[in-house]
């Protein structure tokens, strides 16, 4: 299929994979409110267009790595729902063998490179997979999501240092959702244009719209071609919005319902996505609500397996530590 935001199919695929992220991130925060997650749990509600507008921008073979708010980003690599839930609830039928939980994820053959639950952690990691790329000699890229809080990381910037002198093939990918945790990005930063973090390294970078699908997918192509010519790093700052607190632990009091309230119906990436469709005809009604109940039906067999799934053997104890 050609990769061109103008085809149809391509805009529906984006509004089933934004629906996907959607549909089943509002059940697995139900199975945490029911006690069947633990731990954290970072939900992508809002942030959908991101990591599906980039996923499409990337060929086979390319790599991902991402921070603790990473089922999404799972899902738009192609980690099986049955999977990903059944890890999110402790399960031997998780990615992990339900050792992982939400935060630490992996799937070498989807090349998604985990979650990570330490602060921009990801960053050197990710530079380091496209440092390997490069040793190799392949025109394999590596997109490394961080958020507006990791951007005022020390490593971040010895990454951007290393990645720029040796011309290493990553995107660096910023989901700028405003708020670090709890705290509003004006309050706590003070270059606020977040693409601009990579001009004193001569890294390339641009402000996209990440409530905007095909604008992600555009910028992505961009980045993704500037690297796989060999022309080294590039920054995408995506200007995007969480709906939902932090983590399922935080009411998100440090931000008006209203505001909330104005992304919701201004800026929604999946209704935005919607409309065009339906206004372009490339879709119709009918179609829509087919592809509602096909998520709706994927999220409850989800579920289902997670909840049907054993518990781990005891024994896993003793697997994949070092000693």
């Amino acid at each position: 299929m050609s990769k061109t935001a103008s085809n149809a199919a391509l805009l529906i695929q984006f509004y089933r994979d934004m629906l996907l992220i959607r549909r089943f991130e509002e059940r697995a925060g139900q199975l945490y409110g029911m006690g069947l997650i633990g731990g954290f749990c970072h939900l992508y509600i809002g942030q959908e267009a991101v990591v599906v507008g980039m996923q499409a921008a990337i060929e086979p073979g390319d790599q991902v790595i991402t921070a603790y708010r990473d089922h999404g980003h799972m899902l738009a690599a192609g980690m099986e729902p049955d999977g990903v839930m059944a890890e999110l609830t402790g399960r031997s039928g998780g990615y992990s063998r339900g050792k992982g939980g939400s935060m630490h994820m992996f799937s070498r053959e989807k090349n998604f490179y985990g979650g990570h639950g330490i602060v921009g952690a990801q960053v050197p990691l990710g530079t380091g997979l496209a440092f390997a790329n490069r040793y190799r000699g392949n025109d394999r890229v590596c997109l490394t999501y961080f958020g507006d809080g990791a951007a005022n990381q020390g490593q971040v910037y010895e990454s951007f240092n290393m990645a720029a002198v040796w011309k290493l093939p990553v995107v660096y990918v910023i989901e700028n959702n405003q708020y670090a945790m709890g705290t509003a990005i004006q309050r706590s930063t003070s270059e606020t244009h977040l693409h601009k973090r990579g001009v004193s390294f001569n890294i390339p970078g641009e402000e996209v719209d990440g409530m905007d699908v095909e604008a992600v997918f555009a910028a992505g192509r961009k980045a993704v071609e500037h690297c796989r010519r060999g022309e080294g790093p590039y920054i995408l700052e995506m200007k995007t919005y969480r709906y939902r607190g932090h983590s399922m632990s935080d009411p998100a009091k440090y931000r008006s319902k209203e505001e909330v309230q104005e992304m919701r119906e201004k800026h929604d990436p999946i209704e935005g996505l919607r409309a065009r469709m339906l206004a372009a005809g490339a879709i119709d009604e009918a179609g829509l609500k087919a592809i509602d109940k096909e998520i709706k039906d994927v999220v409850a067999q989800s579920a289902e397996f997670a909840q049907m799934s054993p518990e781990p053997d005891p024994k896993e104890l003793w697997t994949d530590v070092y000693a």
